[in-house]
């Protein structure tokens, strides 16, 4: 019995590997275990090598696996390119059509399964990964009425006889694969789960989710990996709750309507990826000028231009900070687990509001993309704040003057209307403008209006819930880690080996990337004798926002990689283990 798997299905696109995946996942996180998949896939539609990885535990994981148990190979590549990562007594289960080979003098383990001639006897070569998990649960003593309730659930509306197809396919590849295994029987049988209910969710699911459930009606936004899903989710869940989506021609009309939308007092946001974002910039600055509330996710990927597009990059980072031309207020959330982009999703739409300010939710691949369980979410932590937006209040004015839209205030936050309000006519523009609205070049208001807006975020970072998740237990750390968005996970169990190897690590994960919550991670990086920034691109990009707010540069370094694949924990183990150079990647 085992308490923890990795298991991986490869193949081609379009061969049904994503499936396969959702639905071996699906079983196994109703019977309780905790899942954590990535899938690695090519920027086309069909053709090129994908897989999926998935790890199964009885306790919570957050990272990928560093090794693999079994492998289900559609194909020969699939083998040849995954082969390196199967753990001595691993497993490949791969189609017997293709003649399946694996290198000579391994302890690793081939059992060819016929899937698609068992597929085609029923009916059609499609069902073969519907023998794959049929195998695959063989293996793991798993009986195969536990996938019944799932292939309902997906097949169910093209009729009984598709299901019971897809069930008979999934018995006659635990038959088989029974029949191989011989006297061996289940030889990776699960520990029992505890039964519990919990989601399964990706990133973006849970980012629309929040969204959702912080008020947002309406999501103005142009497709793009990997950012789509959000759109996709809220296409079908707004018009429940009287909302809506529009696919807009382009980035910067989804970015402009979006701010039309704020402005009219509807809660709506936008997504997209990098060079989307790139698009969006100057509609960014005219919400930050304009005093527009304005939600934005960024979910990264591979960069530059369209780069690497399914793959994982964190290379946004000083985009998102500094990308706009001129100075606007401007505030940029990292969520580090599913769980958090469900709820930072939500605040996004208090922040924004409250401070009248654009407001950057920054994932990336691995985070959007990747497929979690999740505990169940805690409705009564999602609230609706307006800031100075009364829906039902009439503004006083004297002397029929025009409303003090944009009026100097001591906390930088203006008085707020929205169209057709009594009283509250004032002129909206994207140039410099006095109080009421009124274009104005005047040095003495411009320095007033600058100063106004540059003011509202002095208190963000305490008033932000848990601006640096910290897992501090040592007052004199032998080092410090430190990450953002999904490498938390990978870094926690790097962290975990490391402890067990005498060293004393503290880890710090920035959710709250602008403005920098210096008062927060100060006095870990200080109390620390080495700094490790780990980070998903070139030039270490969080390493220096973190030099250039906090200083301490002699003992920050940086570990960085930018081939298109996350972290494994095994590379931040060894790499902390024999010293990281000051830039060093690997």
């Amino acid at each position: 019995m085992i308490s923890q798997l990795s298991w991986k299905v490869g193949g081609q696109q379009g061969e049904g590997i994503e499936s396969t995946g959702e639905i071996f996942c699906i079983a196994l996180n109703r019977l309780g275990y905790y899942l954590y998949g990535y899938r690695h896939f090519s920027s086309r539609i069909k053709g090129g090598h994908t897989n999926n990885k998935i790890r199964v535990s009885t306790t919570e994981v957050r990272a990928i696996s560093d090794d693999l148990d079994i492998l289900v190979a559609f194909d020969q590549e699939t083998i040849d390119v995954n082969f390196h990562e199967l753990r001595t007594g691993g497993i490949v289960i791969a189609d017997a059509k293709f003649n399946p080979t694996i290198p000579d003098s391994t302890n690793v383990t081939l059992y060819a399964v016929p899937f698609t001639d068992i597929a085609t006897e029923l009916g059609t070569s499609l069902m073969k990964n519907m023998v794959a998990v049929g195998a695959s649960s063989a293996v793991l003593g798993l009986d195969e009425s536990v996938y019944l309730d799932v292939v309902q659930g997906i097949f169910g509306r093209k009729g009984q006889q598709i299901v019971d197809k897809n069930m008979e396919a999934v018995k006659r590849g635990s038959e088989y694969m029974k029949e191989l295994l011989g006297e061996k029987g289940s030889i990776m049988r699960l520990n029992p789960a505890d039964g519990q209910n919990r989601l399964f969710m990706i990133g973006n699911d849970a980012i629309a989710f929040g969204a959702l459930a912080g008020g947002a009606r309406f999501m103005a936004a142009y497709p793009i990996t990997p950012a789509s899903e959000i759109m996709e989710y809220l296409i079908k869940k707004l018009p429940k709750v009287g909302g809506t989506v529009i696919q807009t021609e382009d980035e910067i009309a989804a970015c402009t309507m979006a701010i039309g939308a704020n402005y009219g007092g509807v809660r709506t946001l936008t997504a997209s990826a990098g060079p989307g974002l790139s698009l969006m910039m100057e509609a960014i600055g005219l919400a930050g000028i304009t005093e527009t509330p304005l939600v934005i996710v960024d979910t990264q990927r591979g960069g530059p231009s369209t780069g690497l597009p399914t793959k994982q990059e964190q290379s946004d980072l000083m985009a998102m900070i500094y990308g706009t031309h001129g100075e606007i207020p401007k505030v940029v959330i990292a969520p580090s687990t599913v769980e958090e982009a469900f709820y930072d999703a939500a605040e996004a739409f208090n922040i924004a509001e409250e401070y009248q300010v654009p407001v950057i939710l920054l994932t990336d691949l691995q985070l959007s993309l990747g497929k979690q369980t999740v505990d169940p979410l805690d409705y009564s932590k999602v609230s609706v704040r307006r800031g100075k937006l009364d829906l039902n209040a009439q503004p006083e004015i004297e002397n029929k003057e025009y409303f003090k839209r944009y009026e100097v205030t001591e906390d930088g936050i203006s008085p707020r209307v929205i169209p057709g309000t009594k009283n509250g006519i004032h002129h909206v523009t994207g140039v410099e403008h006095a109080e009421t609205g009124k274009p104005s070049e005047g040095a003495a208001n411009r320095i007033a209006q600058m100063d106004k807006r540059m003011r509202k975020l002095n208190a963000l970072s305490k008033n932000f819930n848990n601006p640096v998740y910290a897992n501090a237990k040592h007052d004199d750390a032998d080092l410090l880690l430190v990450g953002f968005n999904s490498t938390r996970g990978t870094i926690e169990e790097a962290m975990e080996r490391l402890e067990q190897d005498g060293l004393k690590v503290n880890h710090a994960q920035i959710r709250l990337i602008h403005p920098f919550p210096t008062e927060e991670l100060l006095p870990l990086i200080k109390s620390a004798k080495r700094v490790v920034v780990v980070e998903n691109n070139a030039t270490g990009q969080l390493a220096n926002i973190i030099k250039m707010n906090l200083g301490n540069s002699e003992k920050i370094s940086s570990l960085l990689k930018y081939d298109g694949n996350p972290f494994l924990p095994k590379e931040i183990y060894n790499e902390c283990k024999k010293g990281v150079v000051l830039n060093g990647n690997i």
